[in-house]
């Protein structure tokens, strides 16, 4: 199954696709996760892409779409993928048609001011990318995983968040039409396992026609 989540940041889409990829055997691909690869390097390239996460702002099409359709082209998508945080704008979605089909789409739904409240108390381990937060029960600034001591993301901070959210805004409709029938919404208002559940039962369906 090639699959799309959709959905803002602090959804909970991550968590989701962690859950889809246990299941169904299919990787999770995330921009997010590749550009902070790239970051780390401390190349020319990682400094682009730095500067435009740490606004908040989409990283350009062309270097988003290279970045993603070399993942894709690896092994371990041969049987399909989850693609979390591509596409983000109806141009990405245009470029993505070009090299893939898309199977369905998972939007993954929550309101925005429940959205800000997740992120600004959103920490992530620097070793392994677990992510926690500071009102989670058990919480202790510590990687759960591994120990590590947590820090805050700079687009996890205020200015950041409010960018971050108002670009998803202003691209998800367009998005949600040019996907159409493929569009399975979900909310995540609840529990994780509550927000999985539905799109279980909804993959087991599509995997069966596929």
């Amino acid at each position: 199954m090639r699959l799309v989540l959709l959905g803002a940041a602090g959804s909970g889409k991550g968590t989701l696709a962690k859950k889809i990829t246990s299941d169904f055997g299919i990787p999770q691909i995330s921009t997010g996760d590749l550009f902070r690869e790239i970051v780390k390097t401390g190349s020319p390239l990682g400094e682009l892409v730095k500067g435009y996460l740490d606004k908040g702002a989409l990283v350009p099409n062309e270097v988003t779409f290279d970045v993603l359709k070399n993942r894709i082209s690896q092994a371990d998508c041969k049987n399909g993928f989850i693609l979390d945080g591509f596409p983000r704008s109806l141009d990405q979605a245009k470029m993505l048609e070009k090299v893939t089909e898309v199977d369905a789409v998972i939007s993954v739904e929550l309101d925005f001011e429940e959205l800000e409240k997740r992120l600004v108390s959103r920490r992530t381990c620097p070793k392994c990318g677990d992510i926690d937060n500071v009102n989670y029960q058990g919480f202790t600034g510590s990687c759960r995983k591994c120990g590590t001591k947590l820090f805050q993301r700079d687009d996890d901070k205020p200015e950041a968040i409010k960018a971050r959210l108002e670009v998803y805004k202003n691209n998800i409709t367009p998005l949600i039409n040019f996907y159409g029938d493929k569009v399975f919404k979900v909310s995540s208002a609840g529990s994780p396992d509550e927000t999985y559940a539905p799109v279980k039962t909804f993959l087991v369906k599509l995997e069966a026609k596929i």
